[in-house]
């Protein structure tokens, strides 16, 4: 399957540089200079993954990302932000914004396409029987057994489908409610602090084969799933 990028960019110059590249790499790429034509092309084309740069005429791709990361129908698509801006705080405002990665202008365009292929792998979806492993935690969804370095854990049927879910969409960060909407589905009332009882309750299951720190909270955001601290 070929999949679709959709370049915002304000600089035309920019978006020249890139084509090119972008479809050598197998992309086909639509594009935009702004926010108000990105949300046309993104309803005609149906992207797989954004190109989204931070500084745009109408809109910030900071506040658009967020945008898209609030909408159930857009929220897991993914975002690279593109700027120029590479202090530490922009790029965590990037990131908290819902941007699966952050590539600092001036970059090659053939970094930026190992980089788009590792988050479209990253996000891409699971088979219901395919095997998930990181870092020695292994999740069968066959059997529902779950284990660390070859110890199996017994695990709770919330525990399980949080754990789940995170390891399906690792590096992602989740707000309270989007897992509640993930997990417990959008036609049940859960309050939202119940989403940190059970993240507790995963990571006092995952201590005995250290594997607890890959359930990382995101100061005043949510959670994520990461084997990098």
């Amino acid at each position: 399957m070929t999949n679709t990028v959709l370049l915002v960019e304000d600089d035309s110059a920019i978006r020249e540089m890139l084509r090119l590249p972008l479809k050598k790499a197998g992309f086909l790429v639509a594009e935009a200079g702004d926010i108000a034509t990105a949300r046309q092309r993104l309803i005609e084309h149906e992207p797989q993954l954004i190109l989204l740069d931070w500084m745009l005429p109408d809109v910030s791709g900071v506040e658009w990302a967020r945008q898209l990361k609030q909408d159930k129908q857009t929220r897991e698509l993914p975002i690279i932000m593109l700027t120029a801006r590479g202090e530490e705080e922009d790029r965590v405002r990037g990131l908290e914004a819902g941007a699966d990665d952050y590539v600092t202008k001036p970059f090659s365009p053939r970094e930026l396409v190992a980089r788009m292929k590792a988050v479209l792998r990253r996000v891409a979806p699971h088979t219901s029987e395919e095997v998930i492993e990181t870092a020695g935690l292994r999740l069968d969804p066959v059997s529902h057994r779950v284990s660390g370095n070859g110890q199996s854990i017994s695990i709770g049927p919330t525990e399980y489908r949080m754990l789940l879910f995170l390891m399906t969409h690792p590096e992602r960060v989740f707000s309270r409610g989007q897992l509640l909407d993930h997990v417990w589905g959008t036609n049940v009332y859960v309050e939202e602090r119940t989403v940190d009882v059970h993240i507790r309750r995963l990571r006092k299951t995952l201590e005995p084969t250290g594997h607890d720190h890959l359930v990382q909270t995101v100061r005043g955001t949510g959670y994520r799933f990461s084997d990098t601290p």
